[in-house]
C-alpha cells in the first residue's frame, strides 16, 4: 500500500496567481511558509521557514483566488507531484509541488489582507477594558452569594 499526502499549516507568502487553461478550468499558484522552531546544539531557539508551492484546480482554485491574500493563515491537504520539462537552455528541470485537495482557510482579521481592507483588529485602545480580578496568593476566597463551608467531611462526598 502506498500513501501520498501533505498537510500543512502555513501563511500565504506570496498573492494567489490565478488563470484558466486552454479547456477553461480554473487553476491557481501560491507559494505558503511553514516555520520550524527548535533548539540548537548551544541551546540557543533557532527559526527555520520552509517554503512550498501550492497548485488547486477547479473551484478550489476560485476559492484560493477569492479568498487568499498574502500573509493569510491556510491549511492545505493534498498530495506531492513533482513535473519535469525542458528549460529554454536544453537542461531538464524539475519542481515539487503540494497539489491541493482540501483547503481551509485561517480565522477572519489576521494577515495583511484584513489589514489592506481596513478590517484590522482592533487596538488595545479601541478594546473595550475589561476588568480582571486580582487574586493574590494565600487569600481567602469569597463568593458573594453563598459562604464557604466551615468544614468538609470526606464521608459527604458522594464518590
Amino acid at each position: 500500500m502506498n500513501l501520498n499526502k501533505v498537510f500543512l499549516l502555513g501563511n500565504v507568502a506570496i498573492d494567489v496567481e490565478a488563470r484558466m487553461t486552454q479547456g477553461g478550468q480554473p487553476v491557481a499558484n501560491f507559494r505558503m511558509a511553514t516555520n520550524r522552531i527548535f533548539m540548537d546544539k548551544a541551546g540557543q531557539k533557532q527559526q527555520q521557514a520552509e517554503f512550498h508551492t501550492v497548485v488547486c484546480w477547479g473551484r478550489l482554485a476560485e476559492i484560493a483566488r477569492e479568498y487568499l491574500k498574502k500573509g493569510n493563515l491556510v491549511l492545505i491537504e493534498g498530495r506531492l507531484q513533482t513535473r519535469s520539462w525542458e528549460g529554454q537552455d536544453g537542461q531538464k528541470r524539475w519542481r515539487t509541488e503540494i497539489v491541493a485537495e482540501r483547503l481551509q482557510l485561517g480565522p477572519k482579521g489576521q494577515g495583511a489582507a484584513y489589514k489592506a481592507q481596513g478590517t484590522e483588529p482592533k487596538t488595545e485602545e479601541t478594546k473595550k477594558e475589561e476588568e480582571i480580578p486580582v487574586i493574590e496568593e494565600g487569600a481567602p476566597m469569597t463568593f458573594e452569594d453563598e459562604k464557604p463551608p466551615d468544614d468538609i467531611d470526606p464521608k459527604d462526598i458522594p464518590f
